[in-house]
C-alpha cells in the first residue's frame, strides 16, 4: 500500500508529463564559448555532466514558472535538494511552489530524483566487477556527489538484486517452446544451487529458474521442476533433457517429464568421471581416446569404439570400466537420433549452462563476507540474470528445425496411442 507522499509524488509526475504533452514549448540554455572551452579542458564527459545538471535545473524552474503563471501556485524561493545523474546524487537548489500555505511537489524534481535508475546502474556495475568500496571512487564525476558510499551502494544493490531475483522467480513460462532442457548444479560456499536453462526452438537460451539446497538431491530437483510447471512450462512438450551424471536430477526429470523423455548425458562429465580413476599423467591418454570415440558420426561406430575401450579398461582399471558402462547409452542419444554434426557438439554437453556458472563464480568472488539469509540467493540469481543478458544463440542453431522434426517424430507415436486409448 502506497503512502500519501508517494501518491502525491506520482500525481506530480503525471501532471508534469501531461504539461509536456499539451504544451510543447522550448527552453534555451546559453553557454559562453569561453566557459565551454574551460569545461572541455576536463574532458567531454565532465562537460556533459555539468551541462546536464544545469539543464535539469532549468527544466525545474520552467515548471515552477508555469505553475506560478497559471495561478495553481506561488513561487516561494528555493530549498536544498538533490538529483540523480549518472548513478550518483548531486546537490542542487530546487525551486519551491506553495498553494494555500501548503508546498506543492514539482513533477520534474520528483522524476529526476527517482531511485530506480540509480539502483539499476549500481546492479549492472557491481555485476561487471565493481566492489562496494570501489564504487564511489570509480563513478564519481562531481566533487560534491553523494549517495555512492559503501553502505548506500550496498543498500541499493540489496534492493535491486532482490527485485531481479523475484522477477525471475515469477517469470511466465507458458509461451516458451523448448527443444532442450539443461539442468545442472553449482556448489558455492557450502550451498548447492540447481539451475534449469532452456534452449528455445530459435536457438536462444533462457534461465528458467534455480533452487537452493544442501545438496543436488532429487527433492531439490523436484521442487525446481514443480516450480517451472506452476509458472506454465509444459514439461511434456517434447524436448531432450541434457544432464550430468546426477541420479537425483535424472530421477526428478523422469518423474515430472515422463519415462519416455529423451535424456542426453553430458559427454564431458562422463569423460571426466572415467579419467578420475587414473593418475594425472595417465588421464590425457584416456580422455583423448574417449573424445575420439564420441567424435565419430555414426551411432554404431561410436558405440562399438566405446565398448572396445570398456573391454580394454576391464584389464587396466575395472572401476573406470564400470564408470564408463553406467549410463553409456544415454551419452549417445544425439548419435542415435541422428542430430546434425553442427548441433551435436553443443547439445551433447552441459557447456551452455556451465558458461552461466562461470559468470556466477566471477561475480561472487568480490564478496568477502557472507551472511545468513538471502545473500547467496541474490548474488547467484543476479549473476545468472546478468549472464542471460549476454547469451547468444547456440552454435548450430540453423540445424534446429531438423532436431525439432526428430523430436516431434519421437513424441507423435505416444500421442497417437493416448488418443486411441
Amino acid at each position: 500500500m502506497k503512502r500519501t507522499y508517494q501518491i502525491d509524488e506520482r500525481k506530480a509526475i503525471e501532471k508534469f508529463r501531461s504539461y509536456l504533452a499539451t504544451n510543447p514549448g522550448s527552453i534555451q540554455m546559453v553557454m559562453p564559448l569561453a566557459e565551454v572551452a574551460q569545461r572541455l579542458r576536463h574532458g567531454v564527459s565532465q562537460m556533459l555532466f555539468e551541462t546536464e545538471r544545469e539543464l535539469l535545473t532549468l527544466i525545474m524552474f520552467n515548471e515552477a514558472a508555469w505553475l506560478g503563471g497559471s495561478g495553481e501556485g506561488e513561487r516561494w524561493g528555493t530549498a536544498p535538494g538533490s538529483l540523480i545523474i549518472h548513478g550518483q546524487k548531486i546537490p542542487v537548489a530546487r525551486p519551491r511552489v506553495r498553494h494555500q500555505h501548503r508546498e506543492m511537489k514539482l513533477g520534474s524534481y520528483e522524476l529526476f530524483r527517482q531511485d530506480d535508475t540509480m539502483q539499476r546502474q549500481i546492479w549492472e556495475r557491481v555485476m561487471r566487477g565493481l566492489t562496494m568500496r570501489g564504487y564511489g571512487p570509480a563513478v564519481r564525476e562531481c566533487a560534491p556527489a553523494f549517495g555512492i558510499g559503501k553502505s548506500a551502494v550496498s543498500e541499493r544493490f540489496i534492493t535491486a538484486s532482490g527485485q531481479r531475483v523475484e522477477d525471475l522467480r515469477k517469470r511466465n513460462l507458458s509461451k516458451l517452446r523448448l527443444c532442450a532442457l539443461l539442468m545442472d548444479g553449482v556448489e558455492y560456499r557450502g550451498e548447492h544451487f540447481v539451475v534449469a536453462l532452456g534452449i528455445h526452438k530459435t536457438g536462444l537460451k533462457t534461465v528458467l529458474g534455480f533452487h537452493q539446497g544442501a545438496s543436488e538431491n532429487q527433492q531439490i530437483c523436484d521442487r525446481l521442476l514443480a516450480d517451472l510447471a506452476s509458472r506454465g512450462l509444459d514439461l511434456h512438450q517434447g524436448f531432450v533433457a541434457i544432464l550430468d551424471g546426477s541420479r537425483g536430477l535424472r530421477a526428478a526429470v523422469k518423474k515430472h517429464c515422463g519415462e519416455k523423455l529423451l535424456v542426453q548425458r553430458c559427454v564431458l562429465h562422463k569423460r571426466r568421471n572415467v579419467c578420475e580413476h587414473f593418475a594425472d599423467e595417465q588421464q590425457p591418454y584416456w580422455d583423448r581416446k574417449l573424445a575420439n570415440a564420441y567424435d565419430l558420426m555414426s551411432y554404431a561406430d561410436a558405440k562399438r569404439c566405446l565398448q572396445q575401450i570398456q573391454r580394454e579398461l576391464q584389464h587396466v582399471n575395472p572401476s573406470a570400466a564400470r564408470s564408463l558402462e553406467e549410463g553409456l547409452e544415454e551419452t549417445l542419444t544425439m548419435h542415435r537420433l541422428g542430430v546434425p554434426a553442427e548441433l551435436r557438439t553443443t547439445l551433447r554437453t552441459t557447456n551452455p549452462i556451465e558458461s552461466a556458472f562461470s559468470r556466477v563464480r566471477t561475480v561472487c568472488r568480490n564478496v568477502k563476507r557472507w551472511h545468513p539469509g538471502d545473500q547467496r540467493e541474490r548474488w547467484v540469481g543476479s549473476a545468472l540474470i546478468f549472464a542471460e543478458q549476454k547469451f547468444r544463440r547456440i552454435v548450430g542453431y540453423k540445424a534446429l528445425p531438423k532436431l525439432i522434426a526428430i523430436l516431434e517424430a519421437q513424441v507423435r507415436p505416444s500421442k497417437a496411442v493416448s488418443q486411441v486409448a
